[in-house]
């Protein structure tokens, strides 16, 4: 009885910083990662589809992701995309290729990002007491 307990508590703490960890990835950094279009969903073939179904999504160096289509109809769709979702990028277009340019990291932006990390380590403090509890 207390090891069943004990282990569904293990198991919901551990989903709780797993979401942490999934949640400070997503972060937009100075440095580029395609972690950051990994949840964008793209208006192709007459539905919504994953980024990832429709190009390839690569690294250009460390403060670029290259975005290269399978199908060249679909560059318009990817770039309103990437406009209309919240990851604060202006996409650069070169042919078929798509470039995201990640700019160097303000002052200001870096108090944002400590703040933002600091609520969501919060939020997860919170989500451990209360399995705990």
């Amino acid at each position: 009885m207390l090891n069943d307990i004990k282990n569904d508590a293990q198991t919901r703490m551990g989903k709780s910083i797993d979401s942490l960890k999934h949640d400070l990835m997503r972060l937009r950094t100075g440095r580029a990662s395609t972690s950051l279009v990994d949840n964008l969903r793209i208006s192709a073939y007459g539905s919504e589809m994953p980024l990832n179904q429709v190009a390839s999504v690569s690294l250009g160096d460390s403060r670029s992701i290259n975005i290269t289509p399978f199908d060249k109809s679909h560059v318009s769709a990817i770039e309103k995309a990437i406009l209309a979702s919240d990851i604060g990028i202006t996409p650069n277009t070169s042919g078929t290729v798509i470039r995201l340019n990640m700019p160097p990291l303000t002052e200001e932006r870096r108090k944002e990002l400590a703040k933002h990390v600091s609520h969501e380590g919060e939020n997860a403090k919170i989500a451990i007491r209360n399995v705990r509890a």
